[in-house]
């Protein structure tokens, strides 16, 4: 057989396989095609973007595929501006539904000038390597550290570490992805509806004497807050006043009157947080010295 001939049957080889193959791919593409509305695409380019997860789903794709679908509502998107949330159920033709938003809430406000550090933490300036060695030379075992790794894990700016070493949340920034939630060993963070204005601003289990030897805005456990309210809205546990969020019809800025520390407070929409007449005024803007 002369080259030429080779050529040539190899290229006849080539070219039916080539068309065998396409046969069997246009095959399988009609045996396999899966379909997809088109309306997808348009809900996915109403959407934030964010994929940030507060609805509930792993991104926006996924939750523009629910809501062609029909199982959620273009309201759940608490990251979407409202204006944005209607123009999505106008086109979809329904409900825009609704969703209290949600956000992190830091259960700690021992900072550097009402917390004592114990010891001087040396090494890897994360929180969660300070949490390794001995809990992190904070007095208090529960208390925020103050290395920023909620700052560091937010995507969406909504985090910032105050001069005491406290992370402050932007309510209005906060997506509620719950990263920060994640990045903190001391499992201080927690996600909120906004209208859970009642918090307490603790989580320290030790008893009064101990706590308030550690940090001067602890929650004492002396049961004022729990009096002034209505009965089964907030109890002593542990040491430590707990909310009963179903009842947060409930409650009102009664309960952080005579709160002697400051621990529980109440998060005014508008004034930020606040606390009782009967709080100890903070005035120290130096940090403690090192007990």
């Amino acid at each position: 057989m002369t080259s030429v001939e080779q050529i040539l049957v190899a290229a006849s080889f080539m070219g039916g396989l080539g068309l065998l193959l396409a046969a069997m791919l246009a095959y399988a593409n009609r045996r396999l095609f899966v379909y997809e509305d088109p309306r997808i695409d348009e809900v996915d380019e109403m959407l934030p973007h964010s994929n940030c997860g507060a609805c509930g789903t792993p991104g926006c794709r996924p939750f523009a595929e629910m809501l062609i679908e029909g199982t959620v509502t273009p309201g759940q998107c608490t990251v979407n501006s409202a204006d944005m949330n209607v123009a999505i159920a106008d086109y979809l033709g329904v409900d825009v539904g609704g969703e209290e938003k949600q956000v992190a809430r830091l259960a700690c406000a021992g900072g550097s000038h009402v917390a004592y550090t114990r010891a001087r933490y040396e090494g890897l300036k994360t929180c969660r390597a300070a949490a390794l060695v001995s809990g992190g030379g904070k007095g208090c075992t529960w208390a925020c550290l103050g290395l920023g790794d909620c700052d560091v894990s937010c995507d969406f700016d909504a985090i910032h570490m105050d001069p005491y070493g406290l992370p402050v949340v932007d309510v209005d920034k906060c997506t509620a992805c719950g990263d920060c939630v994640e990045a903190c060993p001391k499992m201080l963070f927690s996600l909120q509806p906004v209208g859970h204005r009642l918090w307490l601003a603790c989580k320290s289990l030790d008893s009064a004497d101990m706590a308030e030897a550690d940090c001067e805005v602890t929650c004492n456990a002396c049961g004022r807050c729990s009096a002034d309210s209505p009965e089964g809205l907030i109890t002593i546990k542990n040491n430590l006043a707990v909310i009963d969020y179903s009842k947060n019809e409930l409650a009102s800025r009664l309960a952080i009157e005579r709160c002697p520390t400051g621990a529980i407070v109440w998060l005014d929409e508008v004034k930020g947080v606040l606390k009782g007449v009967g709080a100890k005024k903070v005035i120290r803007r130096e940090p403690l010295p090192r007990g």
